[in-house]
């Protein structure tokens, strides 16, 4: 049975809240098996029966607009795509030594050339930027809130993002995707 990895975009924000109890509820009556919620950020681990993505994806916005009275824009990725964005390096030591902390930007999809090359056209020595596949990687020189990066521009550009930061990602693969 695949394993999947919802990231959920907009959780416990404002007067939105929802414990990872029942979170996991949500998921167990979507029908997804051995759903395990990660820190209180939306990030959902479970098995399914479909293998179908888009299947999946759709059934969760779905299921959790309908239950929780608000849109729930999903991240789907594969058990083994998370693995994999855990164990990308996508900076160089040199500049890990800036301060800040990697972050993960996932995004909907693959973005097209024109896209990702706004993107990353925002790449400075304050905000390192990297793109691969379905992430974009960010490299802020100091803190979050201190960085100039437009998000604006790169949602504009790629669509709705979702962000963790690396160390959250290599966690939870850690715990829920060994094999």
């Amino acid at each position: 049975m695949p394993r999947f990895v919802a990231f959920l975009r907009g959780m416990n924000l404002g007067r939105r809240r929802i414990t990872n109890d029942e979170l996991c509820a949500c998921f167990t009556e979507l029908g997804f098996d051995n759903a395990s919620a990660f820190l209180a950020s939306g990030n959902v681990v479970f098995d399914s029966a479909d293998a179908d993505a888009g299947v999946v994806t759709t059934r969760i916005e779905t299921g959790l607009a309908q239950a929780l009275d608000y849109e729930v824009p999903t991240f789907l990725r594969t058990g083994s795509e998370v693995r994999a964005i855990a164990e990308s390096r996508p900076f160089t030591s040199k500049e890990l030594e800036s301060g800040g902390k990697p972050q993960v930007m996932l995004l909907p999809g693959e973005p097209e050339a024109q896209a990702r090359a706004t993107v990353l056209a925002l790449d400075s020595p304050e905000d390192r930027l990297v793109s691969a596949g379905r992430e974009l990687y960010w490299l802020p020189s100091a803190g979050i809130l201190d960085s100039e990066l437009d998000f604006k521009l790169i949602e504009k550009a790629v669509g709705p993002t979702t962000m963790r930061t690396k160390r959250t990602l290599e966690r939870l693969a850690a715990k829920y995707l060994t094999d």
